[in-house]
Formats: structure tokens, sequence, C-alpha cells
């Protein structure tokens, strides 16, 4: 099952995404990214390219014929827009406990394709990773674009937002009184299964640990926060496996 099945044909078209305001008609410079994209695919002057920047109440993109082509630089007419729809039924945002390696940039990879709304990397007790400073800003930065790249190849138009990585203790405190259904994945004894815990809110959030998971302190904290212990079942799944099945099973089979 595909959650994009309109995606245009990739050796027809390309899809880019620009944070620029579009508006039918207008000329404008493709960012320098998305510029070398196009000149990789050896696109020309006159082939088309669909845009989309996530911007507006009404979801879509828009046709843009490409005008002109320099060494770094690639103009586009912006043409019509069509309104199309792909993002999930339901908002579902990941707070997850940083995974080690390279396992965070498939894991927003996979999110994103899966129609996260954000993603919020936590530090642990337990971490492996630690992120502070112009590190944390770089790591962050990167896989904004990873999920840019991911929205461009699936066909979602609203790019999901990656928040600065923050500590757990600090992320609970600034969730306060939040209206969105708060999930914990736990191994703990009394933890009610997934599927019989979203319910019908319109926007959850799920809580996940990193490798070894979260301490039995943490967990008490986020249920502290309202948060509602879930379990996927019996078997112990990777720290970026977890977070996955659960968007699979909200995003793709629309379980309530």
């Amino acid at each position: 099952m595909h959650f994009c099945p309109d995606t245009p044909d990739p050796a027809l078209t390309a899809r880019i995404y620009t944070d620029q305001q579009l508006v039918p008609g207008i000329r404008i410079s493709l960012p320098p990214v998305a510029a070398r994209h196009v000149q990789v695919l050896r696109f020309q002057p006159g082939q088309s390219v669909m845009l989309f920047n996530g911007l507006g109440p009404e979801e879509g993109e828009f046709t843009a014929t490409i005008d002109s082509m320099g060494r770094s630089d690639v103009q586009v007419t912006v043409g019509a827009f069509n309104p199309t729809q792909r993002e999930a039924p339901r908002a579902v945002h990941l707070a997850i406990g940083m995974p080690a390696n390279e396992r965070m940039d498939w894991l927003v990879e996979k999110a994103t394709e899966l129609g996260v709304a954000s993603i919020q990397p936590l530090m642990t007790e337990r971490s492996v990773l630690r992120l502070s400073g112009e590190r944390a800003d770089k790591k962050r930065a990167h896989w904004q674009g990873i999920a840019v790249a991911a929205c461009e190849q699936c066909g979602r138009n609203r790019v999901p937002l990656i928040h600065a990585p923050a500590t757990l203790s600090d992320w609970l405190k600034t969730r306060g009184q939040a209206e969105d259904l708060g999930l914990l994945l736990s191994l703990q004894g009394g933890s009610q299964p997934l599927v019989k815990s979203t319910g019908t809110a319109a926007a959850m959030t799920f809580l996940s640990g990193p490798e070894g998971g979260l301490s039995a302190a943490e967990e008490a904290a986020a249920l502290g926060h309202g948060f509602n212990a879930v379990t996927l079942g019996p078997r112990v799944l990777r720290s970026e496996t977890a977070p996955l099945a659960c968007l699979a099973l909200v995003t793709l089979t629309g379980h309530s």
C-alpha cells in the first residue's frame, strides 16, 4: 500500500520544494540544491517541473516551466495550481530518543514518507547521541533536508518540522497542557495495546526511547505529564522501528 499513489512519474517530471511564495505567472529562481538537481537530471528549457511550498490553507502543488538554465541558476515560470490531498487524516507527532549512527537519518526519511507531522529529537538517560550548540543546529538542518527530499519523492506537499534536539525533561516541561493524545511506548506491565488506545483523537504524539529504552524514572515523568503507556506487543522492536510501526498503524491503515 502506497501512501502517495498520485506521485508523478519521475521520468516525466521532478517535484521540487521551495519556501518561496508561489503565484501563477511569476518567474522565480529555483533554490541552489533544487537547481543542481534539475541540472543533474539534464532537464532543458521548456520542460515541466512540479513545485510545492507547504504554505497556504489548501494542499497542492504548482506546475512550472523551465525558462532558462545557467551554470548555477535555473529560472522557471510558475503555472497552474493543482489541489491535492496527500496528508494523513490525523496529525501524528514523534518524540524520539535519538538512535545512534545513521539510524536517525533513516528514521526521519521513513517517518516523512509515512506522514509524520513533526519530529522532536530527544536526549535521554540512555542516549548515545548527544547534541548541543552548533553541532545540534547542523544536525537539525541535515534532518530537515532529509525530510524535504522525502517529501519531493513521495508526493507530500507539507514538509514535517524537525525540532531542535532537547532533553526529555526540558521537552516535557514545554508540553504544558497539550491537547493532543500523548502515547508512551513502553514494555512495562499494565501498558495497553496500541490498537485499543488511539481512539478518535485528531492529533497524537508518540514518545519512544533510544536503544535500551527510557528509564523507569523517565517513563514515570512522562506518565506524570499526561502520557498513556501503550505497547505494540511482546516483541522488543528497535528504537527506530517502533515509532514507524505506530505511524504505519495510524496513517496507513486508518485505524481508529
